[in-house]
Parts: structure tokens; C-alpha cells; sequence
């Protein structure tokens, strides 16, 4: 993919990788002539922007050269002063060799010209600068030539030992990348000389033995110290050999895909697995070394490219010069085909309808490739991965890819806590579960509260109930004063002689006979003697409703602040099949009408009368159940009630609620999070029609593997969706591809091994059968992705590439796939359900009051855009696919709106949206936000 152009008969010198922005100088090639037959020479600065989509570069410095040059390089020497871009290292005809201050070209001022010497008795071909000492740069030129010099004193240089025999061109000098003494030279008769500049002398050479190798090019591997390629320019000959120097008797391999001479190499120093060459057959190849493949190939317009570069600091991009005065910049990424296309259509069009699609590379190279990687999986696992390498491996060796799998646990106490409901609920010893519960309570609430559920699992628990709310039969025969305290005590313990007794000491006859109507014939006539007068007292209306057995009265009009001996009352005189019933309507009371205390006190209510759900709401409305040890101490509080329950009624409990599916469905995910998946699949109701709580036993099941045994599947919770492409032959039969069934039937069916589908960038996919018993011979360095194929008309661009007869990237050329469109379906809208008509029509009446006062053009356009937003809301809640949670705060909200009290209103908006998943509620909460504060404004 071309990204940038300049017409320049010229060399070129990318800015090293730690200079910004990136910069590429040409200076005017040697031996070469334009069409203007131009003698004149120019080193050139073109900042190379990116972020432009042009194919232009923008000149940033110029400066008149005396030489034409044959070698061009950019150095980082100097960076380290404040104004400093480096230096530019020009080797020219007759030995001359140039130093130029970036800098200084850049900023057109001062001379730029630092040093020039012309030590060298030839043209200078060859120049490289060591990358471990930037000051230290290696020349070579005629006669067998290498100098070394130190760009600190550019007068005197040094050689690296005795001229090599037969004296020959110089035509590539190169640092090794690794050992930063190692210095080699080749020639064009296919010679390589290795040099040490600790010894001052060649300590390997290295040749081939047919004789036939012109050498053009050569480079050090990146990462490999003993590795380098040497690139052949002979037609006849058009290969680039990798040497290894521990075995330097013939090429370890060698790279056979040119059809005629390789001009240039070059190695990608961000990723080994990346060599560019050039060559004659008007092609520019990327190699994977390693393996000998061409990984990414580029067909050039023009005449030879004699020259191809990394660019340093974005690896991804690499530029070519080409004979006939082109320096082009591609990406082996990919990039805007069609803008490409569209440029070049404007400037040459004849050339449009030639061009080729140019694939990016097979696979991600080793910048954007991830060396290590971590994620969480479901049940606590966490699996890692990295890239072990040892030093000086071998090119052919795979790079081992190691993947750990592990438990993370990180709720201790929790997990402890859970352990240990879990044993009681096994071992049925709940009595001594609370006693330890209640040994260990903080707050004289939660001890309370354990008491209640410890009584409900003894035997004549409406008695002991009774005590726990400070009555009892005994304590009473011990008071003699205090009278109307005593009766009402009498009473409460059914002890009808006792309260006539006392009302008659008291001379209070009317109430004495009262009591005695409810006591039985006998204490009627006992006391209809000694009665004489009427009277009331603060106690007829207890009286009233005891006798004439009226207990939904007490419950509600009693005092709140007595509730308990309201709910005593309901302890001794109610009928079982009443009790529950009254006790949940003194529970509501106390939740609806009673202050944070009050409301809090509603679950002893609801303990006694074993309404698990009620209990839940109640305590989730009054209590944090977020952390884990919060919902821990909830959930030992549900489990004990309803084992009590079960005991009690002889049958299981009816299925949970939402809010307590909720709540389990938390604690099971909390659970299988720190691996204890068996512990949450027996958590989980299996009653429970809500599809969160199927999900999660699904995938539980499914995640235990071979531990389940024999068990049965749980029913699929999800939709089957069929995927796939209708070919015409199948097309009355139905479709050829279905989405997999998940059938319920044997755990351990036939076992077949997976069907992996690899592709990337959508280059080619292909299948493969993994048998049962899977051993990878090779890691795996592509990402796996499915791509599907989509049918006509649901693609735009794919629409219009077969409107026009092309096919897309990557497609078939005969024979392949074709598409039809698909029948439309009808989608019939469903209703709300009732109970959430009220927020439809609460809403939708909030958007009209406001719309009809609100004059601002701005205000009345969010109100239209409002009402557009809010069918997210109504469609969510036809579909069922909203939490219990923000059911709640919706209606609460809804409440709020039509008490007209929108900072309420506004206030739970932020609970609910701080409590949620912003991926559920982002459609329609902030447009509830917006309706509520344009309604405060206009206090409508």
C-alpha cells in the first residue's frame, strides 16, 4: 500500500528512530541522470506526515551539494544538545566524505557542512554507524578500502586490519547488531569478511563455491550475533543466502523466489521474521527468513528499485528508490486502497484499471504481536501466557509459547464463611450454627435477629417467640401492680381469669365482663355479679378487637412504636393459616410508615413468618449487599430461614423471587469466581424460571468437565440461531449450515475433536479437524477469528463490489460462493407488560406538560429526541432484559415524577445508574436525566 511519493533521482536516509517527527533526506544519485541531464546536486529534508492522506511530502530543508552521492545516511551523533536533529553522512565520487548538521539544513542558517575529508582513493559505496557508539561510523570504497572513523575527530581515521586479497570493490559495510567490536564488509564477487576490531584483523570469510555470487547487499540478524544474509545480483543467480558463521562452510538456507538479480536487503530490526529485498524483476518481496516464505510481495510501475528501507521509527513502513527517479513509501499493513486508487487515477489513469489489490502481511508482525498476556476466565481461573527465548536460537527453532493456568482466590473470609454454612446445611446442625451466630454478634440487632432464627427451628416457637419479645406467663403472676400493664400482659397470654380478676380489683366491671364474654359461660356469670357500671379505658379498643377477634385491625391501626406487642398478639391469639398473612402486613407497615429503625425491625416480622422473599427486600432495602462478605451475610440468613421454613411446612419452598434470585444468582457467580463452581451449581435454584439463574447453571455445569459424572445437562438457556450461507441446490431443503443444537442426553456423547476456523485480516480461512487427544506441534501466532460470509444486500461495499462485476478481497475467482438475499421478516411489536405500562404512560406525560410550555428551540428539540430515545426503554422492557434492580428504581423514579418531587427523582437516577451496568441502562437513563432537570426548569 503506497503511502507517500517524491520524484528524485536520488538516495535516501530515513531519521533515526528516536527523532520526531519522522524525516526522510534524498541526496541526488550518482552515475544517474534525470531527463533534464542535470549535473547539480542537493541533499533534501521531507518531513513525512502520516496524517496527511496525500501522497506528497513536504520539503523541510534543501542545501546544494559539490559531489553527487552514492551512500546516504542519518546518524543520532549529536542529539544529545537541545537543537540538535543529528548528522548526515554523505560518501560521494572521489573518496570525498561528507558531515552535515541536520540541524542546520533544517533551519537554513550557518554552514552545514561540519566535516569533509577524501581519505578514500575511490567513490565511497559503503557506510554504516555502529549502533552500540554513535560517534563510530565504517566506510568503504576501492581497492580493498575500510576506514574506521570517530565523528569526534573526522581527520585521522583507523582501518580494521590488513586490505583483504585480491583487492576488490568495497560494495556493503555492516555492524553486527549484537556484539558491538564485529564489523564485516562484502564485494561483488560474493566475498564476506568478518572483521574484529579488538584483534585489527578478519578472523572469518565466508564465500560461495559456485562462484556465480555477485554480491549487492548484505545485513546483520537483528537478534542472532552469528546470522547474516548476502543478497545476489547475477540474473542467473537470484538469491539471498542466510550464512550462520558456526557452520560458515556453505549457507544454512537460501531464499529462491526473484527471477532475476537482488539489488537490495533489508532487515527489519522491530521483527526478525521481516526481510525486504529488490530486484530486476520489477518486485519487492518481504521474506520470513525463518521459514523461507514470502509473506508479502509488491509489484512496482517503474524500473528497478535499487534501494529499500525499514523506516526506523514506524516499522510498519518502508521506502523504495527506484532507477527511473521515484522514492515511493509503502505500509505492509494495508491502508485507504481507494483514496490510493482515486490519486493515482487523477495523475495517470491509464494506469486505474491495472491496479492490483496488494494483500497486507499473512500475519501481525512482532511489534503489534502481544509478548505476554493475561485474562480472567470464568471460575476464577487465570490464565497467562509469555514468549520464553533463549539467547542466540537458532532461526528454525519455534519460539516456545508457554500458557499458565491458575485459581485466584481472593475473598478469604468469605470463602470461609461459606464453608462453613455450607457444612451446616449438609449436616443439618443449624441450632448450634445460630447459637454461634449469636455468640458472635457485634450488634445487638444481628443478635436479635439470630434469636428469631434460632427459635423458628425449636419446637412451641410461637412460645418462645413470645419470650424473645419480653413476655411470659411466670413473670406475670410475680407483678401485683401496675394495672393496666398487667392486664394487658394477661391478655397477651391468653389468661382470661387473670385480666377479669385484675379489672374487678380495679372496679373496672365493664371490662371485666367483656373479657369474661371471651373467657366461657362460667367466668361470664362469675363476673356479671360483680358487675355494675360501664366505663372505657385506654384499653377498649384492645378489648374490642381481642373479643371480638378482629387481629387485622390491631395490626393496622396499633401504634408502630408497639409493634411488638402487636406482633404477640398475632403470636397467641391468630389462627395458623392467618398468622403469616398478618405478620407480613405488620412487616409492610413497618417498612411504609416507620422511620430507618422501624423499617430495619420489619425482618423480624418477616422471620416469623418465614417470607424468605420479604425478608430479602426488606434487608436489601435497609442494608449494603454489594461487598462479599455483606452478601455472605445475607445469604446465611436465607438459608437458615428456609431450611426452617422446609422443616416446618414438611415441603420445599416456593421458587425465589426476583430480588432473591438475584441476590443467589450474585452469590453463585461469586462463588464459581473463587473456584468453588460445585458450591454455586447447588446454590442455584433449580425451580427458578429467571434467565440469569439458567445462564449461570448452564455454564457451570459445562465448566465442571468430567467431574459431574453422569448428571444431565440443565435445558439450553439461550436462542438458537442458524447461521450460515443458502446455496441454490439447498434452497428448498433448507439451509446448508445450521448453528450447533445444544440437545440435552448423555454427558459423555461421542466425542469429536473441534473445528477450528483460523483467519486474519480476512486473507484466506481455512478448517481443520483437531483429533481427540490434541498435541500442538507449533505455537500458535495468528489470531483465530471467524469470519462469516454475509449475505447480498446486508453489505454495503460488498452490494456494490458485485454491482460493478469485482469481486472482494480475498474472495474465490470461480466457482465460489453466491449469495441471495434473504425473505424480510416481519417483526410484529410486542406489548408492554401491565405492570410496566404506568412508566410508559408517567414518561410520555412528563415529555407532553413540558413540551407544552417549553418556547426555547433547543429545549424543544431534546423533548423530541427524548421521546425517540425512550422506545430503548420500552423495548427493553417488552423483552424482559431488564434487571430487578432498575425495574425498581424506574417505578421509583416514575413516583417521583408524578409527586413532582424531580431532585428525588434525580437522586435515585444516580443510584441506579451507579448500581448498574452502564452497557444496560446507557439508552435511556440519560435521557430520563435530561427530561427530569427541563422539568424542574420549567416546573412543570
Amino acid at each position: 500500500m503506497k503511502l507517500k511519493e517524491i520524484e528524485r533521482t536520488a538516495v535516501q536516509a530515513w531519521s533515526p528512530a528516536n527523532n520526531h517527527p519522522i524525516y526522510l533526506a534524498t541526496g541526488t544519485s550518482a552515475q544517474q541522470l534525470d531527463a533534464s541531464f542535470s549535473t547539480n546536486a542537493t541533499l533534501e529534508i521531507f518531513e513525512v506526515d502520516f496524517r496527511d492522506l496525500s501522497l506528497d511530502m513536504k520539503q523541510k530543508g534543501a542545501l546544494p551539494a559539490s559531489n553527487r552521492f552514492h551512500k546516504l545516511i542519518w546518524g543520532s551523533f549529536g542529539n544529545g544538545s537541545a537543537e540538535s536533529s543529528g548528522v548526515l553522512l554523505g560518501g560521494g565520487d572521489n573518496g570525498v566524505l561528507t558531515m552535515y548538521s541536520v540541524h542546520r539544513v533544517l533551519a537554513s542558517k550557518g554552514d552545514p557542512v561540519i566535516a569533509q575529508t577524501e581519505k578514500h582513493s575511490g567513490p565511497v559505496r559503503a557506510l554504516d554507524l555502529n549502533p552500540f557508539q554513535n560517534n563510530l561510523l565504517a566506510s568503504g570504497a576501492n581497492d580493498s578500502e575500510i576506514f574506521i572513523w570517530d565523528l569526534n575527530n573526522f581527520s585521522v581515521p583507523m582501518t580494521p586490519g590488513t586490505k583483504s586479497q585480491p583487492r576488490e570493490d568495497i560494495s556493503v559495510v555492516s555492524w553486527n547488531r549484537q556484539v558491538q567490536h564485529i564489523l564485516s564488509s562484502a564485494h561483488p564477487s560474493g566475498k564476506a569478511v568478518v572483521w574484529d576490531l579488538r584483534k585489527n584483523e578478519p578472523i572469518i570469510k565466508v564465500s560461495d563455491h559456485s562462484n556465480r555470487m555477485h554480491c549487492s547487499g548484505m545485513a546483520w540478524h537483528p537478534e542472532v550475533a552469528t546470522q547474516l544474509v548476502l543478497s545476489s545480483e547475477d540474473d542467473h543467480l537470484p538469491v539471498i543466502q542466510i550464512w550462520d558463521l558456526r557452520f560458515a562452510t556453505s549457507p544454512l538456507s537460501q531464499l529462491e523466489g526473484h527471477t532475476r538479480g537482488v539489488l537490495s536487503v533489508s532487515w527489519c530490526q522491530a521483527d526478525p521474521e521481516l526481510l525486504l529485498s529488490s530486484a530486476k524483476d520489477n518486485r519487492i518481496l518481504c521474506w520470513n527468513p525463518s521459514i523461507g516464505e514470502v509473506v508479502y510481495e509488491l509489484p512496482i510501475r517503474s524500473q528497478w528499485c535499487f534501494d529499500v528501507q525499514w523506516c526506523p521509527r514506524n516499522p510498519s513502513v518502508f521506502s523504495a528508490a527506484t532507477f527511473d527517479g521515484w522514492i515511493n513509501i509503502y505500509s505492509v499493513m494495508g491502508g485507504n486502497l481507494e483514496a490510493q486508487q482515486k490519486t493515482q487515477a487523477d495523475k495517470v489513469p491509464e494506469q486505474v484499471t491495472q491496479t492490483t489489490l496488494i494483500p497486507p502481511l499473512k500475519k501481525p508482525p512482532k511489534w503489534i504481536r502481544r509478548p505476554v498476556g493475561v485474562s480472567f476466565a470464568f471460575g476464577g481461573k487465570l490464565i497467562t501466557f509469555g514468549l520464553t527465548k533463549a539467547p542466540g536460537q537458532q532461526m528454525q527453532q519455534t519460539y516456545p509459547h508457554q500458557v499458565f493456568i491458575s485459581q485466584v482466590t481472593t475473598e478469604t473470609e468469605f470463602l470461609l464463611r461459606s464453608k462453613e454454612l455450607q457444612m451446616a446445611l449438609q449436616s443439618g446442625n443449624l441450632l448450634d450454627y445460630c447459637q454461634g451466630k449469636i455468640q458472635t454478634a457485634k450488634l445487638p440487632f444481628d443478635e436479635n435477629l439470630w434469636n428469631f432464627l434460632k427459635v423458628n427451628l425449636e419446637q412451641e416457637s410461637r412460645t418462645k417467640l413470645l419470650k424473645l419479645l419480653g413476655y411470659s406467663k411466670e413473670d406475670l403472676q410475680k407483678k401485683v401492680r401496675d394495672t393496666d400493664g398487667l392486664i394487658s400482659q394477661a391478655l397477651l397470654l391468653g389468661n382470661f381469669e387473670g385480666a377479669v380478676e385484675l379489672c374487678m380489683r380495679a372496679e373496672r366491671f365493664a371490662d371485666a365482663i367483656i373479657l369474661a364474654i371471651a373467657g366461657g359461660d362460667n367466668l361470664l356469670k362469675e363476673t356479671q355479679k360483680r358487675y355494675f357500671a360501664k366505663q372505657k379505658t385506654n384499653l377498649s379498643v384492645l378489648l374490642s378487637s381481642i373479643v371480638q377477634q378482629k387481629w387485622q385491625d390491631i395490626v393496622c391501626t396499633c401504634d408502630l412504636q408497639s409493634w411488638k406487642e402487636a406482633l404477640a398478639i398475632l403470636l397467641t391469639y391468630s389462627k395458623h393459616e392467618d398468622y403469616t398473612q398478618l405478620c407480613d402486613m405488620l412487616g409492610a407497615r413497618l417498612e411504609s410508615e416507620g422511620d430507618a429503625a422501624l423499617s430495619n425491625d420489619a425482618c423480624f416480622c418477616y422471620i416469623s413468618s418465614g417470607n424468605v422473599e420479604r425478608l430479602v427486600e426488606c434487608w436489601v432495602k435497609n442494608h449494603e449487599t454489594s461487598s462479599p462478605l455483606a452478601l455472605q451475610d445475607l445469604i446465611e440468613k436465607v438459608m437458615v430461614l428456609s431450611r426452617s421454613t422446609e422443616m416446618l411446612r414438611g415441603t420445599a419452598g416456593p421458587a425465589p423471587g426476583p430480588v432473591l434470585a438475584e441476590r443467589i444468582t450474585q452469590y453463585a457467580s461469586l462463588l464459581a469466581s473463587q473456584g468453588c463452581l460445585a458450591a454455586a451449581m447447588n446454590y442455584l435454584p433449580s425451580s427458578s424460571k429467571e434467565v440469569s439463574d439458567q445462564q449461570l447453571r448452564d455454564r457451570l455445569f459445562h465448566a465442571q468437565g468430567e467431574s459431574v459424572g453422569d448428571q444431565q445437562p440443565p435445558p439450553f438457556p439461550y436462542a438458537r440461531v442458524n447461521v450460515g450461507v443458502i446455496k441454490p441446490a439447498a434452497a428448498k431443503g433448507g439451509s446448508i449450515l445450521e448453528g450447533a443444537a445444544h440437545k440435552a442426553g448423555p454427558r459423555h456423547p461421542e466425542k469429536v475433536g473441534p473445528k477450528l476456523r483460523c483467519s486474519w485480516l480476512g486473507k484466506r480461512e481455512e478448517s481443520y479437524w483437531l483429533p481427540e487427544k490434541f498435541t500442538p506441534l507449533a505455537p500458535i501466532t495468528a489470531p483465530v477469528m471467524g469470519v462469516p460470509a454475509e449475505p447480498q444486500g446486508i453489505h454495503p461495499q460488498l452490494s456494490r463490489l458485485q454491482e460493478s462485476g469485482q469481486s472482494p478481497p480475498g474472495a474465490p475467482k470461480e466457482g465460489g460462493l453466491q449469495y441471495h438475499q434473504l425473505p424480510r421478516e416481519s417483526i410484529e411489536r410486542k406489548e408492554l407488560p401491565p405492570e410496566h405500562q404506568a412508566l410508559k404512560a408517567t414518561f410520555e406525560g412528563l415529555v407532553q406538560r413540558c413540551s407544552a410550555v417549553a418556547t426555547d428551540p433547543k429545549t424543544r428539540r431534546k423533548l423530541e429526541d427524548a421521546l425517540q430515545r425512550l422506545e430503548c426503554l420500552y423495548e427493553k422492557l417488552r423483552e424482559q432484559a431488564l434487571s430487578p434492580t432498575i425495574l425498581m428504581g424506574l417505578h421509583e423514579i416514575a413516583r417521583c415524577i408524578e409527586a413532582k418531587n424531580y431532585p428525588q427523582g434525580l437522586l435515585v437516577h444516580t443510584q441506579v445508574v451507579s448500581s448498574s451496568s452502564f452497557s444496560e441502562v446507557s439508552g435511556f437513563m440519560p435521557v430520563l436525566k435530561v427530561l427530569m432537570t427541563i422539568a424542574g426548569k420549567l416546573n412543570v
